[in-house]
Formats: C-alpha cells, sequence, structure tokens
C-alpha cells in the first residue's frame, strides 16, 4: 500500500476486512495505522516517534513525528528545544511532547511486506481478543463442534461458525470413548484463559455440571426453571448421582427428568456413552437427602453430626453391599452428592457395638457411682453416657426413672458430684506438681485436665501460653503431612483456641483488650 493509493479503495479495504473477520472497523483501521508507522520507520529512522493517521471518512493519511522538549538536543530525530517547540506551541514546556507533520512517502517493497506483516499480526490479535471475549461470557455452557484432530489422546474442537479451537484434554474424556477427525462432539466450557497464541478454551465430557447442562437441554422444565438440578456427582462413563427439585409442587421433579418411558434420561445416557444415572429427590432436610442419595439400598437408622458433617448409616445385613455399591461407587457418589462423610454400619454391627458401649457404660457407673449392675444398667438404659451428665441433670430427671425415688436420685446424684470433685482435685494436685500457673486457670475454655496437658507439654505459664500459635493447640494436617495439638482429643476448635491464647496474651500485658466486635466482624487467627 502507498500513500498515494485511492483512498476510497483503502476504506473499502478496511471495511471487507472488517466484515470477514467479523471485527470493530475502529481496530481495523488502528491496525493499518500500526503497520504504516512500522513501514514509516523504515524512511524516517527506527528511532523517531512516528505516528499514522487515517481519517476514517475520506481515507486520507497523515504521518507525524513526537518530539521531546528538552533545554539540550541530543538527538535531532527524538527531541527539540524549549525555544523551537514555542514557536510551534507558545505554552510548550520542558517535558512536554511536540506533533511535527511528516512528508507522504512511497512505500519500498521490503516496507512495504513489513507493514503487510505487522497489519496481519494485529488482525490476528484482535480476533483473539474478541474470540476470548466471547468464549470468557460462556463458561459453564454447552457448546457443539467437530473434531479437527487428536494429539496424544487430547481432541482438538473446531468451532465453526465460533471460531477458533478448543481442547477436550484426554483427563477430560469419558474412558473408553473414542473421537475421530470429523465427528460431532458435545462438551462443557470449563475454562478460558488467555494467552500469547490465542484462547485456549478446554472442554470437558467428565465434569459433573455436562451431566447438569444435558438434562437442561432435555428437560423443558429444568429450562424453564420449574425444576432445579441442585447436585451432582459422577463416576464418568460408569454411575452418575443426580439431585432434583421442583418449585411448583404439582410437578414431580424426578418424573419430569426421566421422561415418557425413561425418554429423557436415556438421550442423557446415550450421549454419556451408557453412564448409568440415578435421579434422586433432593431435600432441605440432611438426613432424608442422605438416605435418598444411597438409593436404591435402604435406609433403617442415620446418626448425624452436624459438627464434622459426618453421618452414620445402618442399613439391613443383606443390603450392605448394595449400599456401598461395587468398589465403593455408590456411597462415594452420595457423600460426593450431598457432601457428608457416610459411615455404612449394619444393623448386626450396630447392635454389637451398642452392646459393648453400654456394657462400657455399666461398669463405669458401677466404679463411679459405687452402684449395683442393675441401678448401672437402668441410668444406661436411659442415654446417660457420662458421670458429669448424672452429676448435673435436673434431679428431677433421674427421680422418674423406673425403681427411682428422690432419695435414691438424691444419693447416686451426689456420688456423681464427688466422684467429679475427687477427679478434679487429683488433676489440679497433678497441675500444681507440674507448674503449671494458677493464673491459667482464669483462661476461659481451659479445664484442669486440659491445663494438665499443656504442663506435659510444657506450656506452664501465661507467657507461654500467649507464645503459642493455634495450631500448637489443635494441630495441623497439610497433605500427608499431620502433627497432633497440645490438647489433641479435648474436641477444642481453632476458634477457641485463638480466644484463649488472645486471653493469655492480654493478661500477660502483651496486648490490649480488643474493642467488642461488631455484629458480623471476623476473628482474626492466632499466629
Amino acid at each position: 500500500m502507498a500513500v498515494s493509493a485511492n483512498r476510497l479503495e483503502l476504506l473499502q479495504i478496511v471495511d471487507a476486512v472488517a466484515r470477514e473477520k467479523s471485527i470493530d472497523r475502529s481496530i481495523v483501521l488502528a491496525s493499518m495505522e500500526d503497520a504504516m508507522q512500522k513501514a514509516a520507520r523504515s524512511r524516517y529512522g527506527q528511532e523517531t516517534e512516528v505516528r499514522a493517521e487515517i481519517n476514517p471518512k475520506t481515507g486520507e493519511i497523515r504521518f507525524s513525528r513526537l518530539l521531546l522538549v528538552v533545554d539540550e538536543v541530543e538527538n535531532d530525530a527524538t527531541q527539540m528545544t524549549l525555544a523551537d517547540a514555542q514557536k510551534k506551541n507558545p505554552s510548550a514546556q520542558i517535558g512536554d511532547w511536540i506533533s511535527e507533520s511528516l512528508p507522504p512517502f512511497d512505500y519500498g517493497r521490503i516496507p512495504a511486506q513489513a507493514s503487510k506483516q505487522v497489519l496481519v499480526q494485529k488482525i490476528r490479535e484482535a480476533e483473539r481478543d474478541k474470540q476470548y471475549e466471547v468464549f470468557k461470557d460462556r463458561i459453564g455452557e454447552i457448546i457443539n463442534g467437530a473434531v479437527k484432530r487428536v494429539e496424544y489422546g487430547n481432541v482438538v474442537v473446531d468451532l465453526g461458525g465460533a471460531g477458533g479451537e478448543a481442547v477436550v484434554r484426554r483427563d477430560e474424556l469419558v474412558p473408553r470413548e473414542m473421537f475421530r477427525p470429523g465427528d460431532r462432539i458435545r462438551a462443557y466450557v470449563y475454562d478460558v484463559r488467555r494467552e500469547a497464541r490465542g484462547p485456549q478454551i478446554f472442554l470437558s465430557r467428565t465434569h459433573p455440571q455436562f451431566t447438569a447442562k444435558l438434562f437442561a437441554q432435555e428437560v423443558p422444565e429444568i429450562y424453564d426453571g420449574i425444576v432445579e438440578v441442585r447436585a451432582v456427582a459422577r463416576d464418568p462413563g460408569s454411575r452418575a448421582k443426580i439431585a432434583v427439585t421442583s418449585n411448583d409442587s404439582s410437578i414431580d421433579p424426578v418424573g419430569a427428568c426421566v421422561g415418557m418411558r425413561g425418554s429423557r434420561v436415556q438421550a442423557v445416557v446415550n450421549e454419556l456413552q451408557g453412564e448409568k444415572i440415578d435421579i434422586i429427590p433432593w431435600s432441605p432436610d440432611a438426613a432424608t437427602f442422605i438416605v435418598n442419595a444411597l438409593q436404591p439400598a435402604e435406609v433403617m437408622k442415620v446418626v448425624l453430626d452436624e459438627d464434622s458433617t459426618r453421618i452414620e448409616v445402618v442399613v439391613p445385613d443383606d443390603q450392605l453391599s448394595l449400599a456401598i455399591g461395587r468398589r465403593g461407587q455408590n456411597v462415594r457418589l452420595a457423600s460426593q452428592l450431598t457432601g457428608w462423610d457416610i459411615d455404612i454400619l449394619t444393623e448386626a454391627e450396630e447392635s454389637e457395638r451398642r452392646q459393648k458401649e453400654f456394657a462400657e457404660r455399666t461398669a463405669q457407673f458401677m466404679a463411679a457411682l459405687d452402684v449395683d449392675e442393675t441401678v448401672a444398667q437402668l441410668l444406661a438404659s436411659e442415654g446417660f453416657r457420662t458421670v458429669e451428665e448424672i452429676a448435673y441433670v435436673e434431679l428431677h430427671e433421674l427421680a422418674t426413672i423406673e425403681g427411682f425415688d428422690e432419695e435414691t436420685a438424691g444419693e447416686i446424684q451426689m456420688r456423681a458430684q464427688n466422684h467429679l470433685a475427687a477427679i478434679e482435685a487429683a488433676l489440679d494436685e497433678k497441675r500444681v506438681a507440674l507448674g503449671v500457673a494458677d493464673e491459667l486457670k482464669e483462661i476461659d475454655g481451659l479445664t484442669t485436665a486440659m491445663l494438665v496437658r499443656l504442663g506435659e507439654s510444657g506450656v506452664r505459664t501465661l507467657e507461654d501460653l500467649a507464645d503459642c500459635a493455634s495450631d500448637d493447640l489443635v494441630g495441623w494436617s497439610e497433605g500427608d503431612q499431620a502433627k497432633s495439638g497440645h490438647l489433641a482429643g479435648f474436641d477444642v476448635t481453632r476458634a477457641q483456641a485463638d480466644a484463649m491464647i488472645l486471653d493469655a496474651r492480654v493478661r500477660a500485658g502483651w496486648i490490649e483488650a480488643p474493642a467488642p466486635e461488631s455484629e458480623g466482624g471476623e476473628e482474626g487467627e492466632a499466629a
């Protein structure tokens, strides 16, 4: 392209490129200006700050150069004196840039070729930017494409009209599925990254949300928001569990997903290479949801520990293998689906454990309360698990036990309290022998048993405790590495450990007592 080229032809080229590449006209004009600037530097010198401007309406091209205003000129190509600058702009000052027009010129073969390379590069960059902007907003969608090639098990997908390529890595393919160039493929967009060579679009056929999106395409009620997919767990190519709920009580969410004679779910199964799919009703009640998730196994009883999100499930003896599944698949998928750790016990195992715990509690109560086996069994059968529970329960509750009266209940409770007092006295004596300071008894949440453990671990003064981190008290784990804390076994949370350490630092005079936190404030971890 020469500066003398037909201006109308130049604008026609700009419009044609913009249409062909689906790029904004202003971006094409800017790319041409960059290309012309590169060519102009070969004419006016590489050091020269050349600027090219194309009038978007007329196609007229103007060249100029930028000169820095300095006290003393060291390079005529890039600098000018203040006096010369003020001739062009009376308000010019040292450090300003002055624009100076340059005469037009004809491109030679080499400059023209260089400018063409810059133009091609700029257009390619604009295409990449456009592609990234399009696909970064499509994360979480299913897209269709054609297999372009297969490299080391990774499938490169031609996105056709959408432009560009995407890749399905080998570990994102369903096991045993094979694709050949030209095959059609559907996949889930799970990541889009901007890289120097262009946006990298990563697709998956194993992502749990791929299953959810396939159901959204097959089930109009999901697309319309009447039925909602709440969770998905997958063992790609083998089995999946999907939890659904309905926002309309008249619509059965499971039936809507199954379809007439299973047509809807079968369409998804076919897309996933025969992967079996369990569709279960979601429930806001954790126990009900977990029981549903373990289908087709029957559940007799559940015991939840909400603090640790762990649940114990009791199933009939003949249902154990069904509940666990082949190689643990059923319970593993149920755990992924619900977010709970699930322990499965048979009815016989649970009965044996209950009998063992009952015997242990009976023996504990006989020894601690100096009662016969019958009385101890009565206490255990009423649900008392520890001597502490007996010592501090309301007296009338003890008196309501069959065969007890207020006098008997009062005597048993007094024995329980005396037993605990004796243990406390022995522990305190041991604390003193270990040299644990009395001041530590004032720390909220620290029991005498904890103080003894701290003393055995070398934490004996306020300063010792103040110098601890929460990891020292509750322990830590990272990957395969783990370390027990001084208070392991006492069920002390990290937040409680932080509070104890903070209290010790205040009492030791290391810091001032923190102001009361406003509602919604967050506690920082003791370091």
